[in-house]
């Protein structure tokens, strides 16, 4: 008979061929590589027809078990080859660990094989669970789940470790039903409480399967044994599950039993602090990696870098760069998240891109997230080159058609209008999930294709993807981006039809696209009827409010807010400063930023800076500006200072103009938007070349300035104007009736102000290019296109000129009309010759 010699290295405490089965066992744990790779090669396959069959097939299995135990699969592989070649008749113990091995090397089919030669008086339920664990962790659920049925038939009864094999292919959104009946199984059985693991994938497949948290946590509070591994997920899934709060109670409820975080807990507790914010929390958290020598895992060093980016009052990412550059080493995923840093700071767009090139040139290959955050970069960048390098580089590497990628591509391309290449970069994703047909509706919403958006929405209807909340609250945002209130009504009718009427997340838009419409009566009525109000939804309607001037309103809702008990947050005290700045409210707006921190522990950003600077700047308090800018606790960004820079050309002062502009160039120095506020300064001062300098300037650094436009609904359709425009099929129309309104606005007092005409041409010219202006164009066309007694909304991508202002608002007294014009900054509610914002603005 053939036998297997087994000759292994002698190292001091190495056990004889005499030793027990237990000796054996934990020698295996005691191997160091060499003497693992030296003890393998020594395997020996001769004639010894005295030596013992069963002391080998023991030997081979502890030889097997280091390899898997280590990781060395290709040592194993060479361990069973030589098995074959010794024609030994192997053993269930060997053959299950030669499933187990194949399985963790990704070669289920290999496992398969092991498993089909087995004979049925050789399977065990090792074998099963072998096997069945091996369909799990390769992406095979079904074939899982099909393994655990064919057990049961055969008779055989599934242990703790079957069972734990079985939830864990039941922890996806399309077998989480199966995983309750399992669940069921476990129960009558006994094994929920026998094991820990068992608990752990019982967690898994509530809060991965079925995003049921609460049932989670209930497995969690039931299991009578726990360890570190399953305080970390409940820790990991609350912080994934959006409950980042319940992930730092549960973190300190750790702490308090007497267990010590290890490099995941902290990895998950840290991603918490993040998402709520807590920078303090987050700073200790850090401190404690660093003292428990955990600071250069590149986990947790990935968590802070992206929890300083998170939590930085200023957008800045300059904490989140000294952790990255202090991590001795970087993976995809540590440059992914100060990519995505630099991305979510503002105006560090172009900074992301570089770092993307020095992850490339450090030979780091970006994965689809890494491309889905740079190329959010790229959609906010005016040269769209970089975009479509990236695009090709993502159909090299088959990363296209990745729902991230592709979602990216989408909202990169529909930035700059082009449809199009938006709709193929949709149609060739690999598997299109509702995130994918929710970013291409929000897509056509805001790109003034309302038509083609509810076309795709009745598509998505009939793919038999079921819409949720957020397909709703995509319309209704698009709805409200281009004013087109006329669709957010349709809109607001299919949700009531939908049964998400009472859907606090469609509410809130609802509330938004009623204010941004122009329609602020409706969005309070709204905000009045919701049974259920969150800090979201008074930050909107306080928004709305102080967006169409009605500074009272909003501060008194903002007081309702405050003893209704609901903790306002940044974006509230944005809302309530920028109603002070709309109304001129120079003291209740100082007096809020004062309290914002002392009372409710909000700490002031940098758009609340921008809101003060604005509020002192309307006021014409420009040195006061200045001085609150230079005392900043942080340097001022380009934001500070465009909102700075608009306050000098409102008043002319051209000294601080020059100033701002210079700090604005300083940070962003391929900023239009200095440049253009810069130019509009010097023409109204006539400094014609002063002008002429600078839009050379920007010629040669190939800078455009965005482009003017105002557009209106009629009839559910969106008509958009330009300066001048004669394209529309109706503008012989149009001009007719604006010159018929030119004449008619002259008689009872309008006077032409030729200041904001910022070309050097005479003073008739000037009059011409006045009644040119696309609001002005847009008003005409609403008054031909619809009946007298309904509101005309005229809509413009830009602040509104002074001339158009004064325009408008005799428009309104001859025409007899309510005209709503919403611009850049806010609504402007025109009647009977009356503007709500009383010519301050």
């Amino acid at each position: 008979m053939r036998t297997l010699s087994l000759s292994l290295p002698s190292p001091p405490n190495l056990a004889s061929p005499s030793s027990s089965p237990k000796g054996l066992l934990s020698l295996s744990r005691s191997f160091s590589i060499p003497q693992l790779r030296k003890a393998i090669s020594t395997l020996d396959i001769t004639y010894r027809p005295h030596d013992d069959t069963r002391l080998h097939l023991l030997n081979s299995s502890i030889l097997l078990k280091a390899c898997i135990r280590s990781r060395n699969f290709e040592l194993g592989k060479l361990i069973h080859r030589k098995l074959i070649e010794s024609g030994l008749e192997l053993d269930s113990v060997l053959l299950n660990s030669l499933i187990s091995l194949y399985s963790k090397c990704g070669e289920w089919e290999t496992a398969l094989s092991v498993f089909q030669s087995m004979g049925n008086n050789i399977r065990d339920l090792v074998s099963w669970s072998a096997m069945i664990s091996c369909f799990a962790i390769n992406n095979m659920e079904f074939d899982a789940l099909v393994m655990f049925l064919d057990m049961l038939e055969h008779g055989l009864l599934p242990n703790e470790y079957c069972f734990t094999a079985a939830i864990r292919a039941c922890s996806n959104a399309r077998y989480v039903s199966i995983g309750h009946a399992i669940f069921g199984f476990v129960l009558k059985t006994g094994y929920f409480d026998s094991d820990v693991c068992v608990g752990c994938a019982l967690i898994d497949m509530f809060a991965k399967g079925g995003s049921d948290i609460e049932s989670a946590r209930l497995v969690f509070e039931k299991m009578r044994e726990r360890n570190i591994v399953t305080w970390t997920l409940m820790i990991t899934r609350f912080a994934q599950l959006g409950c980042p709060g319940d992930a730092i109670d549960y973190f300190f409820r750790m702490l308090l039993s007497g267990y010590k975080p290890d490099r995941f807990t902290l990895t998950g507790v840290v991603s918490a602090c993040a998402e709520l914010g807590w920078l303090s929390l987050g700073q200790q958290l850090h401190s404690w990696t660093v003292r428990s020598g955990l600071a250069s895992d590149v986990c947790v060093g990935c968590s802070l870098v992206d929890m300083y980016a998170k939590c930085s009052a200023d957008g800045s990412v300059e904490n989140s760069r000294k952790v990255f550059d202090r991590m001795p080493d970087h993976n995809v995923m540590s440059w992914t998240a100060l990519i995505t840093g630099y991305v979510q700071g503002n105006g560090q767009d172009q900074e992301a891109i570089n770092l993307f090139y020095d992850m490339i040139q450090g030979h780091v290959a970006p994965n689809h997230f890494t491309f889905s955050s740079v190329l959010k970069a790229c959609a906010n960048l005016p040269d769209s080159r970089m975009g479509e390098q990236l695009h090709a580089q993502t159909v090299k590497l088959g990363l296209s058609s990745v729902n991230c990628v592709g979602n990216s591509l989408v909202s990169m391309y529909a930035r700059s209008g082009r449809m199009e290449c938006a709709r193929k970069s949709f149609d060739i994703l690999f598997e299109k999930n509702l995130i994918s047909y929710n970013t291409l509706v929000d897509a056509f919403a805001k790109s003034f294709n309302s038509k083609e958006a509810f076309e795709f929405f009745h598509e998505i209807e009939h793919t038999g993807v079921e819409v949720n909340s957020f397909t709703f609250s995509s319309l209704l945002s698009g709805a409200a981006s281009i004013g087109a209130i006329g669709k957010g009504e349709q809109i607001h009718a299919r949700v009531l039809k939908s049964g998400f009427g009472s859907d606090l997340c469609v509410n809130n838009a609802l509330i938004s696209m009623y204010s941004r419409c122009g329609n602020i009566e409706a969005a309070l009525q709204v905000f009045a009827d919701m049974g259920d109000c969150n800090v979201i939804s008074w930050t909107s309607i306080i928004t709305g409010c102080a967006k169409h001037g009605f500074a009272s309103k909003a501060l008194e809702l903002f007081y309702e807010m405050l003893e209704a008990g609901v903790m306002p947050n940044e974006v509230t005290y944005i809302a309530v400063l920028s109603a002070c700045s709309h109304a001129g409210l120079i003291n209740e707006g100082w007096r809020h930023f004062n309290s914002m921190y002392e009372i409710h522990g909000v700490v002031p950003r940098m758009e609340h800076y921008a809101c003060m600077v604005d509020l002192l700047g309307r006021s014409g308090s420009l040195s006061e500006a200045i001085e609150f800018i230079n005392s900043m606790a942080f340097k001022a960004d380009a934001l500070v200072w465009r909102t700075f820079l608009g306050s000098c050309q409102v008043h002319g002062n051209t000294e601080l103009g020059e100033h701002a502009a210079k700090m604005i160039l300083e940070q962003q120095p391929d900023d239009p938007a200095a440049y253009v506020l810069l130019s509009n300064l010097y023409a109204s001062e006539g400094r014609w070349e002063d002008v002429a300098a600078i839009r050379k300037n920007m010629k040669q650094k190939n800078l455009t300035k965005e482009a003017g436009c105002s557009w209106v609904e009629v009839e559910n359709q969106v008509h958009k104007f330009h300066v001048g425009d004669t394209s529309h099929p109706e503008a012989e129309k149009i001009y007719d009736e604006l010159n018929n309104l030119a004449l008619k606005i002259r008689k009872i007092g309008y006077v032409p102000d030729t200041d904001f005409v910022l070309h050097d041409v005479e003073d008739e010219q000037k009059e011409q290019y006045l009644f040119q202006h696309s609001e002005k164009i847009a008003v005409a066309f609403a008054l031909i296109s619809t009946p007298k007694p309904k509101p005309i909304r005229v809509f413009k991508n830009l602040r509104v000129c002074g001339d158009c202002h004064s325009a408008i608002k005799y428009i309104s007294l001859v025409t007899g009309r309510e005209i709503l014009v919403r611009d850049a900054n806010r609504f402007h509610h025109m009647k009977d010759g009356i503007c709500s914002c009383h010519d301050y603005w």
